[in-house]
């Protein structure tokens, strides 16, 4: 890595750490310590939900306007305001009102930050550059989750307002970071697909016309609903209700999660990174099949209470390890798919898909605990969905899209044809009028 990407992903992780110290205890902090009921926790997660998709439709067109620099730092600085405020407030409304501001912030960091590792990569990197974004996520999530536990007390409000204080913080460190780094003045996104003069209109208008990216967004929203989404909603609902499974055990089997993130991430990265991207989205969807059928035995089977909670506990792991595929392929292709000059438009649209994923994810809720067998059933078969989709976004990339391998393996061979070349990386030939990646 340069220089740049260096403090990219160090900031990325510190922010992350931060993070980390509130995810878990958002909920106790306003239910209980504030002593204003589920009903305003719950608000308080709409509310991060809404502004998100309140803000990530105008993001892409302002990165791509400005730069993803000053994006990031006004959304840190936005996001440190809110979690302040949040560790200081005491009604509903001003929960609120904080909740909003570090929603937005956060989403809004999230395409900003893609688009600038995007930017200090090139297609042959990019993939291990997001895989290693991913892993530091998850380790700064993790041990600020467990240092966070050690701190929190839920008789001392003011420990609550500490560890908002640490997240306020590490959101700032991560604007001061993002200002040292010297990004390109003009950034050369090589082999970036070229705009197609056929499209017309606006951005987002010109993105919709993209079949490929359309059906990434299709594929990205089914993948993040039937995973992330369920994670804390439907399959915890799932969990407790249907297989008995206690508060611990869910603890325990989060944890396994991150473990299997933090452990597989750079093993599989080798497995995945010559493959086919498409190939290896339907092997998460088959991985995840699995995953939800272990679910179905902890809570349907016969077998004993430590039984059921091995396989709670291996559901997520089984999970963690698609996450892990998952992260050094669904990133690098959304830029790779991008035309040039729309990098943070095509990573808005991708975050903004993930966002209303988990806004949705707790309609699982009443499935999970009231209907199980049919809960697991509808979850299986979107697995198996995932599988199929995948299969078909493959047909509408180029090769080197899906494969971004060849790259090297052109580099490494004796140079063909300037036209050979152009064909092989889906670039236009003048005798051609519509991009290979816009159908």
């Amino acid at each position: 890595m340069g220089a740049a990407m260096r403090r990219i992903q160090a900031g990325n992780a510190l922010t992350a750490f931060g993070i980390g110290f509130t995810v878990p205890f958002l909920y106790i902090y306003v239910a209980q310590v504030r002593g204003l009921g589920s009903m305003a926790a719950t608000s308080a997660f709409v509310a991060f939900a809404v502004s998100a998709l309140v803000a990530l439709p105008f993001t892409g067109r302002v990165i791509d306007r400005r730069g993803p620099v000053p994006v990031v730092i006004g959304a840190a600085v936005a996001a440190s305001a809110g979690a302040l405020s949040l560790g200081l407030s005491t009604g509903l409304v001003p929960i609120l009102l904080s909740a909003l501001a570090l929603g937005a912030g956060q989403a809004v960091m999230q395409p900003a930050l893609a688009t600038m590792i995007v930017w200090c990569s090139t297609p042959t990197t990019r993939t291990r550059a997001f895989a290693l974004q991913f892993f530091m996520q998850n380790l700064g999530l993790g041990i600020g989750g467990l240092i966070g536990g050690q701190i929190v007390d839920e008789t001392r409000p003011g420990s609550f307002t500490l560890l908002f204080g640490i997240e306020a913080v590490m959101f700032l460190v991560l604007a001061g970071v993002v200002l040292t780094v010297r990004m390109p003045h003009a950034p050369g996104i090589k082999d970036a697909v070229p705009r197609d003069p056929a499209q017309t209109g606006g951005a987002w208008k010109r993105l919709l016309q993209h079949r490929a990216m359309v059906k990434l967004l299709v594929l990205g929203f089914v993948i993040f609903f039937a995973c992330y989404g369920q994670f804390e909603s439907g399959l915890a609902a799932f969990g407790t209700e249907a297989a008995g499974i206690s508060p611990s055990t869910l603890g325990f089997a989060l944890a396994a999660n991150t473990g299997a993130i933090v452990l597989a991430q750079f093993v599989v990265l080798k497995l995945v990174e010559k493959r086919r991207r498409s190939r290896v989205i339907a092997l998460v969807g088959l991985i995840w099949t699995g995953a939800w059928l272990i679910a179905g035995f902890s809570g349907l089977g016969h077998g004993s209470a430590v039984m059921a909670a091995a396989a709670f506990i291996a559901t997520y792991g089984l999970f963690g390890i698609g996450e892990a595929m998952l992260s050094p392929t669904l990133a690098p292709l959304v830029a790779d798919l991008a035309p040039e000059g729309s990098v943070g438009q095509y990573n808005s649209a991708f975050a903004l898909v993930k966002q209303m994923a988990l806004a949705l994810g707790p309609l699982g809720v009443p499935l999970g605990a009231g209907v199980p067998v049919l809960y697991i059933g509808v979850f299986v078969a979107v697995s198996l969905g995932i599988a199929g989709l995948a299969l078909r976004l493959g047909r509408q990339l180029t090769a080197v899209q899906d494969r971004p391998a060849l790259l090297k393996v052109q580099a490494a061979a004796p140079a063909p044809a300037p036209a050979v070349v152009a064909e092989a990386a889906g670039a236009v030939p003048a005798a051609k009028v519509v991009a290979p990646a816009v159908v």
